[in-house]
């Protein structure tokens, strides 16, 4: 009888091992990545853009995060060289943010009862969170034309600083591959 008890005691810690190496696994999934791109026209001559000035786009929710990432803009396109001025632009600068809901079904149901550990509960579950998209385009002021398109999307926080922070990342790397290459 000890022998039984010590084989089920056993299959109860390898249970309980793998079902939390599955949730570990199962909490990456709900980790969102931030995603960035970039697209241009290879016929824009890049290498004679050296000043810039913004126009209205679709801007932020929050008035504080429309003016965190136009500075951030500014320091992006100010360490590639250009000068923002109002007098005759090579490029017009604009910026669009949208944000929605977004639904994923997540697997739930990894819990502790009255027989030790394992699956159980409902099976999956909806999280629901906020995804904002940032675009920032650029167009050339002559032909009125958009030459260069950054998009960042990622998850909305409740948190003003990690918001911020992830405008700052997300344009870093818009601006990673300002001027492509020709």
């Amino acid at each position: 009888m000890h022998l039984n008890q010590e084989a089920i005691r056993r299959r109860g810690l390898i249970r309980t091992r793998i079902a939390c190496a599955l949730a570990l696994v199962l909490m990456g999934a709900v980790a969102y990545a931030q995603k960035v791109n970039t697209d241009f026209d290879p016929s824009a001559p890049f290498a004679t853009y050296r000043t810039y000035t913004w126009t209205s786009g679709t801007p932020a929710p929050d008035p504080f995060i429309q003016d965190r990432i136009h500075v951030a803009v500014d320091e992006q396109l100010v360490a590639k060289g250009m000068t923002q001025t109002a007098v005759a632009p090579n490029l017009v600068v604009a910026t669009h943010v949208v944000t929605h809901e977004q639904k994923q079904m997540v697997a739930a149901g990894f819990g502790f009862g009255p027989w030790g550990s394992g699956w159980g509960g409902p099976g999956a579950m909806i999280d629901t969170y906020l995804q904002g998209t940032l675009v920032v385009d650029l167009y050339d002021a002559k032909t009125r034309k958009m030459v260069w398109r950054g998009v960042a999307t990622d998850t909305v926080s409740d948190k003003t600083s990690k918001n911020t922070q992830h405008v700052d990342k997300a344009i870093g790397k818009m601006f990673e591959k300002y001027p492509p290459a020709e």
